[in-house]
């Protein structure tokens, strides 16, 4: 008997890590200015919620990162992969998924060292709590 989870396939390349940091975006070719606040990020991507209806999957999104205690935020554009109205309600905000299609190369360095630092202090606080427990 195959188990369910024996058939899971994880389709994620890099780890979602729960980072709460302000983004400010447009879509491609308007003017329209968002700010919104990730609910996750990955090296491939961010997830936010937005009440911004006129946006659909494929639309490509000029993004400003603001990475916490970096002076410049960090420019990339991405596409959106998914949208997902979170409830029936008419102004019922969406989560949204986009997938980053180029980072500016004066910010890679600062968005992948911002990233590793999560990944570090994560791994910090789980030995931390391991610690504790003994």
């Amino acid at each position: 008997m195959t188990r369910i989870r024996d058939r899971f396939v994880e389709r994620r390349s890099f780890i979602r890590l729960r980072q709460p940091i302000s983004i400010t975006y447009t879509v491609a070719g308007q003017d329209k200015i968002h700010n919104v606040v990730a609910k996750d990020i990955s090296a491939d991507g961010v997830r936010f919620q937005t009440t911004d209806k006129e946006i659909s999957e494929g639309n490509v999104l000029e993004t400003k990162l603001d990475i916490p205690e970096v002076a410049n935020p960090v420019h990339a554009s991405g596409k959106i992969m998914w949208k997902k109205k979170l409830s029936l309600e008419d102004n019922a905000p969406f989560d949204v998924g986009i997938e980053f299609l180029e980072i500016e190369e004066d910010n890679k360095n600062t968005f992948l060292k911002f990233l590793c630092d999560l990944v570090y202090n994560l791994s910090e606080d789980m030995k931390n709590a391991k610690s504790k427990k003994a």
